[in-house]
């Protein structure tokens, strides 16, 4: 989760990044991507999950992998520059905690939804060589491969888990969306297809390559003032209360972050069409607004014949097909 400073910088420094040129025909469907960053609140997993089925939405939940780690077990785990057995986001409390979250992980994917890769400890990466990227992104394959069998429950693991580890986690979000210039050859040997770590100034044409794709998360008006913040709810927080929860204005901030999200999804859906990026975390701030925003957006939308609520991968083969003028949504 981003420090109040962090999220400041980086709205400053996205507002300088000039977007690529492109055309984007109409006739293409808007496409929503919903994400949640962290996926470790069992509670919340069941919540989001019901959205979903409410709404008829498939969501992106990166995951960080000290969730599928007891205190206990920490040792095994060592960041770059870091002790071991440190992390930024904690633990898992208990076995049977880890054992919950890897059955809501397991019946998420069969529902359709993605898992991505969000490291382990959420240190920031700024600074990291290809070698250290490598080794994070490695450490959360390892750990969600072994996870079972961690959580002393190896007797069940769905059949297919290892394939899951190994294969299907091909996104990537870097905590505090803090990268560095050796990301992309870590991901690209680590086996990801895609990085969602960037902002722009507004929504933007993913960048499409075969090797290695790219997303940035949006810089969207918002307020009174029409202010541009990144579409993440960390964002909102600080710019609303100063990163204080305060339930009390709860309906006036969800006010706020869903004007601004149905705005930001008119302007594309009247408009270019780019796909329309929202971030989340597994917290619901300032009383749940921001998770009511998001729910009241794709209740309205996602029922639309020529509105896809989408994972990021699903996102990905769709703008493959469009790019290579084979079609898709």
């Amino acid at each position: 989760m981003l420090k109040p400073y962090q999220a400041i910088f980086i709205t400053f420094l996205a507002a300088t990044i000039t977007q690529p040129a492109f055309s984007e025909d109409k006739k293409h469907k808007q496409l929503v991507i919903v994400s949640f960053d962290g996926a470790h609140d069992n509670n919340l997993w069941e919540k989001s999950r019901a959205i979903a089925q409410r709404t008829g939405a498939r969501f992106t939940y990166f995951l960080s992998c000290t969730f599928l780690m007891t205190k206990g077990q920490r040792w095994a785990y060592q960041a770059p520059d870091q002790k071991k057995g440190r992390s930024n986001v904690g633990f898992a409390h208990t076995k049977t905690e880890v054992r919950e979250r890897l059955n809501h992980i397991w019946e998420a994917r069969n529902e359709g939804h993605e898992i991505g890769n969000h490291a382990c400890g959420h240190f920031d990466g700024k600074n990291w060589s290809a070698a250290e990227w490598v080794k994070e992104l490695t450490a959360f394959k390892t750990t969600l491969k072994a996870a079972w069998r961690s959580a002393d429950a190896a007797e069940d693991e769905p059949a297919g888990w290892e394939a899951f580890a190994r294969n299907d986690i091909t996104g990537f979000r870097a905590p505090y969306l803090s990268t560095s210039g050796h990301l992309s050859a870590a991901l690209r040997e680590t086996g990801h297809t895609y990085d969602a770590s960037g902002v722009s100034k507004g929504p933007s044409v993913p960048r499409i390559s075969n090797r290695l794709s790219a997303f940035d998360l949006p810089l969207i008006p918002e307020g009174p003032r029409n202010r541009r913040v990144i579409a993440m709810d960390y964002n909102m927080f600080v710019r609303h209360s100063g990163g204080i929860e305060n339930a009390t204005k709860s309906e006036i901030y969800e006010e706020r972050a869903y004007n601004a999200f149905r705005r930001a999804f008119d302007r594309q859906y009247n408009g270019p069409r780019r796909p329309l990026q929202i971030g989340l975390h597994f917290v619901e701030m300032n009383g749940g607004a921001y998770w009511r925003a998001m729910e009241r957006l794709l209740t309205e939308v996602c029922g639309s014949e020529d509105v896809a609520c989408v994972t990021y991968s699903e996102a990905l083969d769709t703008l493959k097909a469009r790019k290579s003028g084979g079609g898709g949504a």
